[in-house]
């Protein structure tokens, strides 16, 4: 698959293909979640319906790299198992001030959890 030319996360599309590192299909882009203005790229929830199913998300992190027709995972085939779901709620019991940085991994699945269900 020619994937094209590496673009920025801040034009990649919805519908693009998302691929395992070993090149299978998993399913497409969803949403892409960041913050533009302070360019900061958290990751990628992915529509794998079409793929091993259900919604997943990949945090920055395990994306290897972006392309005009196509992402690229960090993951192989045997390790997508690896992704998280969305999930409205992470199992966070409290909260304090040392909490409260956007950037962890729960914050991340919620904002992307609000978005699938519509509250984004």
């Amino acid at each position: 698959m020619d994937l094209g030319d590496p673009i920025s996360y801040l034009v990649l599309q919805e519908g693009t293909p998302v691929l395992s590192r070993d090149g299978e299909r998993i399913g497409v882009v969803e949403h892409v979640l960041a913050d533009a203005n302070a360019d900061v790229f958290d990751g990628l929830v992915i529509d794998g319906r079409a793929g091993p199913g259900g919604w997943r998300f990949a945090d920055a992190v395990q994306v290897e790299s972006i392309y005009e027709r196509g992402v690229v995972l960090t993951l192989g085939e045997n390790e997508l198992d690896q992704l998280s779901e969305p999930s409205e709620n992470a199992a966070t019991m409290s909260a304090g001030p040392d909490d409260t940085a956007p950037d962890d991994l729960g914050d991340k699945l919620r904002r992307a959890w609000d978005y699938i269900s519509g509250r984004y």
